[in-house]
């Protein structure tokens, strides 16, 4: 394994565990973010990353190598498939390792799964597709690429310590619920105070941050551009280092503010939610 990679995981993987060993109590109920607890007999476990020394040194660990390549740095590695500005990593912090922010630990487990918004079984495959589609602002992969092939190992590799039936409870975002009124107008005295030293004054990013809004950043069909989960996200999250130091009010309103700027359609809209149910908060 390249030193780089050795290094980031091995960092990664240490600060977790010293920190992060009990999953958080609160998990979103939107689709996007949390899995289906087996009705029979979950099994509760504790968020457990594998060691980077697990990764085997054949083909396999090689799959797994790129799968990190393509979370960290999809900008290089996914170019081709890639629409705006953000990595992977950009959502999914620490390559996925991160308990509060849609981590990836334990989650291939839990595919093939009900999709609501698509209305139909999907793949763990179908799922990281979804995102270039949607967060990424791009086109999925073809199911033979190698480089779909290596997320899934990757993903495969960090649930490796998780049996079957597991509840998996940190999956997704931990769930921000308030009946605070959204104020969009406080939400950008919020921003302008927190959030412009990493994303810019103009929300376009800068080396510390990712762009979060117009061309550069998701589009109308992800996750994120649902104020319920970016409000989540952030008040898990936000500012990055400094996780829970917003208010539940602020993390609305910021959320609220970067959701209702302008940011590039997504055309296949029009079949999502084909059997009903699609969240109030849905900006289309």
């Amino acid at each position: 394994m390249s030193r780089p990679l050795t290094a980031g995981l091995v960092l990664v993987s240490t600060l977790l565990v010293m920190s992060s060993c009990v999953p958080p109590p609160r998990v979103t109920g939107s689709e996007e973010a949390t899995g289906r607890r087996n009705a029979k007999s979950p099994v509760e476990v504790l968020f457990s990353p594998p060691s980077p020394e697990t990764i085997p040194g054949d083909l396999r660990g090689e799959q797994i190598r790129l799968g990190y390549k393509m979370i960290v740095d999809t900008q290089e590695y996914g170019k081709r498939y890639v629409g705006n500005a953000l990595n992977c990593s950009n959502c999914h912090l620490d390559a996925g390792l991160h308990p509060n922010s849609v981590s990836f630990v334990g989650i291939s487990i839990l595919y093939p799964q009900y999709h609501e918004r698509a209305g139909r079984q999907i793949t763990l495959a179908d799922q990281i597709n979804e995102c270039f589609e949607r967060s990424m602002n791009g086109q999925p992969l073809p199911p033979d690429s190698v480089k779909l092939t290596a997320i899934v190992a990757y993903i495969e590799w960090l649930s490796q310590n998780m049996p079957p039936g597991s509840a998996v409870p940190w999956r997704g975002i931990p769930r921000l619920t308030s009946a605070h009124q959204p104020d969009p107008l406080n939400g950008k005295r919020v921003f302008e105070k927190k959030c412009v030293f990493c994303h810019g004054s103009d929300g376009q990013g800068t080396m510390a941050g990712p762009p979060l809004w117009g061309p550069r950043s998701y589009n109308i069909g992800a996750g994120m551009a649902r104020i319920s989960v970016a409000a989540s996200f952030i008040k898990a999250n936000m500012p990055r280092g400094w996780g829970w130091t917003v208010t539940d009010d602020e993390a609305i309103d910021v959320a609220t503010h970067i959701n209702t700027q302008p940011r590039r359609d997504f055309p296949d809209k029009i079949h999502d939610w084909p059997k009903g149910g699609k969240p109030a908060d849905v900006p289309y």
